[in-house]
């Protein structure tokens, strides 16, 4: 204990704990920093440490230990210069285009988008002015077409919710970057592991670690990783007032869960074609939508794009259309009817329904959701175990 201790009073002692150092050896795991306020030795470093994402820890909504750890280690895995944590995925996604866009901006962005985006970026439509065209995102002609002068974004994702639409990000991005445009893509169903994104020219990429990256549906979390530096700082700057941060022990969570990331992937993927291929062959199902098989559209894309894998999540449309989904879902014993994705658990859910509610039949036929389309989001239980229960559900339609 310093002198310090030594000469105070117990009542402030007790708010001035000794605070210890690891010395001689390191942690396995990575420290929880619970504490959201960082004391400084003079007036400089404390204006020093207001300057960006890179500085000293200031105060938890600018930066914290545990939360950089989780920015590092999803940049590195992205190959990007530095990342932005935030509370949840729509608050990473809200953070990036509310940063990047203003009113009387144009975006481009795909029609088979997660409902929470589409709803984001329909808002910023109608009360802020950001005029939005909708593009398939299997063609760069359509994306080159779309452009105008005041084009400022395009949003993609690696594979569509929920029918598994795989995008061309190499071939979309070359237009977006050849006319000045910054590209956003969501990389949530695939991964670092399976794809990434900065490798093809995007300048960010969108995760929603509650998803995969967590992937023990117990942690709400977001993360925005950057190509460029200063791209970073610029979106640091509005995310730090926007106040979407993430708490320190949500970043804790997703950290520990993601070191299994590698075994569950492999799980999930393998997993999901297998289900995938046998629901092909069932008289009750009408479509299969996993990029993996044969008839998909994007099958071949999904081999270059994705050798990997194609992660956990797919679609399928049942013949008895919106009754036979909810006789379906509601006949699963092992699956749970839940929303979310990426846990170790599988979850089915009736999009027109639920994730995509916000949708009109016309902009559902659009995104390619039928009445009786199911998502699967397949988890790591035996794929016998798995098969099992959804032919006996199938069993009952």
């Amino acid at each position: 204990m310093s002198d310090f201790h030594h000469g105070l009073r117990p009542e402030s002692r007790i708010v001035h704990p000794p605070v210890e150092e690891v010395v001689g050896s390191r942690p396995l795991g990575v420290p929880i920093h619970q504490g959201h306020v960082f004391a400084f030795p003079d007036g400089d470093a404390l204006a020093e440490a207001f300057g960006g994402p890179d500085r000293a820890f200031l105060y938890n909504r600018l930066g914290n230990p545990t939360v950089r750890s989780l920015e590092h280690a999803v940049a590195g895995l992205e190959g990007g210069s530095g990342a932005l944590a935030a509370s949840s995925g729509m608050g990473a996604i809200n953070t990036v285009l509310l940063a990047l866009l203003r009113s009387g901006d144009h975006v481009i962005a795909q029609e088979s988008l997660y409902g929470g985006t589409f709803a984001a970026l329909a808002d910023l439509a109608a009360r802020w002015g950001v005029a939005v065209t909708h593009v398939r995102g299997d063609d760069p002609e359509e994306v080159r077409a779309a452009l105008r002068p005041t084009t400022r974004l395009l949003y993609l994702e690696t594979v569509s919710n929920p029918t598994a639409r795989v995008t061309d990000l190499p071939a979309l991005i070359g237009v977006a970057r050849e006319a000045g445009v910054l590209s956003v893509v969501d990389n949530t169903f695939t991964t670092p592991l399976l794809c990434r994104p900065i490798e093809h020219g995007a300048d960010v990429v969108v995760h929603s670690a509650t998803k995969y990256l967590g992937g023990h549906s117990d942690v709400l979390a977001g993360v925005a990783v950057f190509a460029d530096a200063a791209l970073h700082h610029r979106v640091w700057e509005h995310g730090v007032e926007l106040g979407a941060s993430l708490d320190p022990f949500a970043a804790w969570l997703t950290l520990r869960g993601m070191q299994t990331l590698g075994l569950r992937m492999r799980r999930h993927c393998e997993s999901a074609l297998d289900l995938a291929g046998r629901l092909a062959a069932h008289p009750a199902v009408t479509a299969v939508h996993h990029p993996g098989l044969p008839g998909h559209p994007d099958h071949e894309l999904a081999r270059r794009l994705l050798p990997e894998g194609q992660g956990g999540v797919f679609a399928v449309d049942l013949a008895g259309g919106r009754e036979a989904a909810g006789a379906f879902v509601g006949a699963l014993r092992l699956a749970s009817l839940a929303p979310s994705l990426g846990g170790v658990h599988t979850l089915v859910m009736h999009p027109a329904s639920t994730s995509h509610r916000q949708l009109s039949d016309e902009e559902l036929a659009a995104a390619g959701i039928g009445p009786g389309t199911v998502r699967l989001a397949v988890g790591i239980e035996h794929p016998e175990d798995l098969w099992a229960d959804l032919e006996q559900a199938l069993g009952k339609l």
